[in-house]
This record gives C-alpha cells, sequence and structure tokens, in this order.
C-alpha cells in the first residue's frame, strides 16, 4: 500500500463529526498568526459532476444500482487524487491536505452494500492517508445529532450505521498495518474537545512538525 505523505484522512459513521472538524481546521489555518504550512481542505464526494451525482443517490433523489454508486465513488476518487490541481499535487508540492472522507468509506459503507470485493479492486490503486482519523462514536447518539435535518440520507438509519462501526473498527489493523498512522478520536465529547484531539494527532505529522 503506497502512503501518500501531507495526506490526512477523517473517517466515521455519519453523524461523527468529521465535516465539523475540517470546517473548525480551515478557521485554524486562516488565523493570520499561525506559522502552518499552506493546506488544502477538501472532501468525498467531490463537487464535481460525478460528485453532484452521487450526492443525489444519497439524497434517494435518483436510484442507483450499489455496483454503479461503487463505481461512481471510484471515478470521483480518481479525478479527486490524480488530476491537476487534484490531491496528489498538492501533496508533492508540499501542502497539507485533509480529506473529509476517502478509500476506506469505500470499503465500509460499499463493502456493506455490495461485498468486499469490488470496492477493495475499485480502489486498488489509490494512495493510502499519511494520518487516518477515525472519529469513533456511538451510532445512536451519532444519528441523533441528525435528527434536525430536514431529511436523512440512504445510510443514515441505526442498522446499518451499527454496521459501519463495526466494519471500520476491523478496518483500522489493516492500515496499520500498511504504515498508516491511524488515531482514533472520541467523537462523543463536545465540538472543542474532538477540535483538540484532532489538532494533537495532526501536529505530529512532519509537515506540521517542522514548522
Amino acid at each position: 500500500m503506497e502512503i501518500l505523505r501531507n495526506f490526512a484522512v477523517l473517517e466515521g459513521g455519519d453523524g461523527s463529526g468529521t465535516s465539523t472538524q475540517l470546517a473548525l481546521l480551515v478557521h485554524k489555518f486562516s488565523e493570520k498568526h499561525t506559522n502552518l504550512p499552506f493546506f488544502h481542505p477538501t472532501s468525498e464526494p467531490t463537487g464535481s459532476e460525478i460528485g453532484i451525482l452521487i450526492r443525489s443517490a444519497l439524497k434517494n433523489e435518483i436510484a442507483l444500482r450499489p455496483e454503479t454508486l461503487a463505481r461512481l465513488f471510484a471515478a470521483d476518487r480518481n479525478e479527486h487524487i490524480f488530476a491537476i490541481g487534484g490531491i496528489n499535487e498538492h501533496c508533492q508540492h508540499g501542502s497539507l491536505v485533509v480529506c473529509d472522507r476517502y478509500v476506506p468509506s469505500s470499503l465500509v459503507y460499499q463493502g456493506i452494500e455490495c461485498g468486499e470485493e469490488l470496492p477493495r479492486s475499485l480502489n486498488s490503486a489509490f494512495p493510502a492517508p499519511e494520518l487516518l482519523l477515525f472519529f469513533d462514536i456511538d451510532p445512536e447518539i451519532a444519528l441523533n445529532r441528525l435528527q434536525q435535518r430536514p431529511s436523512l440520507e440512504i445510510y443514515e438509519h441505526i442498522d446499518f450505521q451499527k454496521k459501519v462501526r463495526e466494519r471500520y473498527l476491523s478496518l483500522l489493523g489493516e492500515y496499520r498495518g500498511a504504515g498508516v498512522r491511524v488515531e482514533i478520536i472520541d467523537a462523543a465529547q463536545n465540538v472543542e474537545k474532538v477540535a483538540e484531539d484532532v489538532w494533537r494527532a495532526l501536529s505530529k505529522m512532519p509537515i506540521i512538525a517542522e514548522n
């Protein structure tokens, strides 16, 4: 498993707070007094045409076969990583890239729906992150956070999210074994404490520690 340096990924079940923490990192890196490397925040699905199609499927606005969705995620990711101005280019040029969801999400979510073989095959060519932060939280607590939304997405129900947590936990050892630094964040804490834990983990990355 090739590891892409300067690349960190936020992973977790729905309602675990990855998007909130990425937004807080954006604010932290935008502070004028900071002496930190150039920061490139991003997320998946992306804002591309493929990503927009994926989001429509997640919102149940269009119906797609699970296998089709798995392939769309991989296509979106291929452009996200390897296109001009993509993640690989940013990392190679000395930027810190933090992505909200990446390959582990496909191995977990599409792995539940399609079985392991297809998502593993589709994602086998993508590099692993230097750091993987897993936001661990009881699925019932996480889904309670989503109740204010006008509607839930297709994966946002308790039976599915319990499987999501189990698969993430079983996957972490595989990434550790491949040389990825894996940190488990207690995502049930308040937002500020989670942010402290996220920053503590990120600050150990050489690109930050050396600045």
